[in-house]
């Protein structure tokens, strides 16, 4: 048995998830099927981070073990050529190492949120962006998101349906820049609570539309309080951009 470590792009927009839904379509569903398509093979996919309705992924890693023999290439492409026409691109494929693990291995997750910040309507950004029309001061965005870094108590930016432990995180990086009418949020941690980058970004917002003052962030941070949330971005923005490994 060989274990794979794949490379996925995915637009969001068609599935209820990354992870297997009872209701509706999902990424794992979908090259969980592809692998048996080719294989003959019931495989679980195994991901280094999970992505709700919407959510997009530029280079989500995961893993499948599978029995019959492959060379990555050959995997690769029969994967893809199974896929389709679903948004969903295997981009790399690696055999690893048995004790490699897609999620447990994973020491580091980076997420993108775009913001298109013009007055005219979406139209190639459809679903892929959240549109605010009236300008953003993307520098106070910055300066007030400093205030999340470092580690605290996230119960404010946390989903009441979040299954974590502790509301404790570690924020690494949030970084907020302007390339044009795009609006860029980075944000790098070891893990996200469900729902955190989306808050912290409707949050955000607020600042750069002059709703919040810079220090209120803080101040909802302080809260440790889901009623102190100014708003919850909507998922068409966001994209998981890295999966970190210590071997990598």
């Amino acid at each position: 048995m060989t274990r794979f470590a794949l490379t996925l792009e995915f637009d969001g927009g068609p599935f209820m998830g990354l992870q297997r839904q009872a209701h509706g379509p999902s990424v794992q569903q979908a090259l969980e099927e592809a692998v048996m398509a080719v294989t003959g093979e019931t495989v679980v996919m195994h991901a280094a981070g999970r992505t709700d309705a919407g959510v997009h992924a530029l280079a989500m890693k995961v893993h499948v073990d599978i029995t019959k023999p492959f060379t990555p290439f050959r995997l690769m492409e029969a994967l893809n050529a199974r896929l389709r026409p679903a948004p969903i691109a295997v981009l790399a494929c690696r055999a690893a190492p048995d004790d490699w693990h897609a999620r447990f291995s994973c020491v580091g997750r980076a997420y993108l949120y775009r913001i298109v910040n013009r007055r005219a309507p979406l139209t190639l950004e459809r679903g892929r962006a959240w549109q605010v029309a009236k300008l953003l001061d993307e520098a106070a965005m910055h300066r007030a998101a400093q205030a999340l870094v470092g580690r605290h108590d996230f119960t404010t930016f946390r989903s009441a349906h979040c299954q974590a432990q502790s509301p404790v995180k570690t924020l690494d990086r949030l970084s907020v820049e302007r390339e044009g009418d795009m609006v860029l949020i980075e944000a790098e941690a070891r893990s996200f609570l469900h729902h955190q980058i989306r808050s912290m970004v409707g949050c955000l917002a607020m600042v750069g539309l002059g709703r919040w003052r810079e220090e209120q962030l803080r101040e909802a941070l302080e809260a440790r309080d889901r009623q102190a949330l100014g708003l919850n971005a909507p998922p068409d923005g966001l994209y998981f951009v890295r999966a970190v490994y210590p071997d990598e």
